[in-house]
């Protein structure tokens, strides 16, 4: 999260950063697509729970940020940073034992997407909003694709909200060392999401086959994507950073199909690309203002 500009990237060089992101996607959607798979062991709370505690335990250790003092305005920031992170990991989940994972995270995209919108100053991005509010009208029953659990819905819409939220805080707190925003945030993540996994799932919470599969979804959904993220970061233009990233919603479809057989109807495709194309289009427009 620094705030220095990308080194230009020519030729070959761009293969390496545009891989990262390709595998950052492919990872947190598989892992997003395990952890759904074990979600009959302990709910959607306690895998998310897991996941996130098991995820600031290893960034604690690895950054150790207690080193370095945080202003009092720099913790209150961060500590609602993690908070937003804690509760969009929660809905998010509680969103997938619902409803397909590619429509989730289509729905979850909203937040980030408004939070483009509306510091822009370019009437050209409304047409984004429009583009996306279509897709949204074609995952409603009305436009003739199937039903979807109301609750899954409300919780994805939830989920962008944090994810707006989070993006908000996390500026604010940019020009601190990322890492150790990354483990302090965590940790406040994990404050808010264990207590309600073990109020959801109690002592199987802690059963090996629950943490060893959190383990693996820590390092699927968090621990590599964000590594990888930061890497391409530092070496691609935030356009086309945003341009790659608008894919998750594809991608999640994708591993929600290969990973646990699910299956979309070709209208909720569409609105799935319909999605995918507003996004990635306010990622351009705000890349070049």
């Amino acid at each position: 999260m620094s705030a220095q500009a990308p080194a230009p990237v020519t030729g070959a060089g761009v293969l390496a950063p545009f891989f990262a992101i390709v595998g950052s996607l492919i990872s947190v959607n598989v892992g997003a697509a395990y952890a759904k798979g074990l979600f009959p062991l302990v709910g959607s709370a306690g895998i998310t729970a897991t996941r996130v505690g098991l995820a600031s335990i290893l960034l604690l250790a690895f950054w150790r940020p207690w080193r370095a003092r945080l202003a009092r305005a720099d913790a209150i920031n961060v500590a609602i940073y993690g908070v937003m992170l804690g509760m969009m990991n929660l809905l998010i989940y509680a969103a997938f034992a619902r409803i397909p994972i590619g429509v989730a995270i289509a729905i979850e995209v909203i937040g980030p997407l408004a939070v483009v919108v509306l510091s822009s100053r370019h009437a050209r991005d409304f047409v984004w909003v429009g583009c996306a509010a279509f897709g949204l009208w074609l995952l409603a029953p009305s436009a003739g694709s199937a039903p979807l659990d109301p609750l899954g819905v409300a919780a994805a819409l939830g989920a962008g909200f944090c994810w707006a939220m989070y993006i908000v805080f996390g500026k604010r707190v940019s020009t601190l060392r990322g890492g150790h925003v990354v483990a302090w945030g965590m940790l406040a993540a994990a404050l808010c999401t264990v207590p309600v996994g073990i109020a959801q799932a109690g002592a199987a919470l802690f059963a090996p086959q629950v943490l060893v599969g959190g383990l693996v979804v820590a390092l699927l959904s968090s621990i590599l994507p964000y590594s990888l993220e930061m890497m391409a970061l530092s070496r691609l233009p935030r356009r086309v950073f945003g341009i790659l990233v608008s894919a998750g919603p594809a991608v999640g479809a994708l591993a929600g199909f290969f990973v646990l057989g699910e299956i979309l109807s070709t209208t909720q495709w569409l609105a799935i690309g319909m999605i995918v194309v507003a996004t990635a289009g306010s990622a351009a427009t705000a890349g070049r203002s």
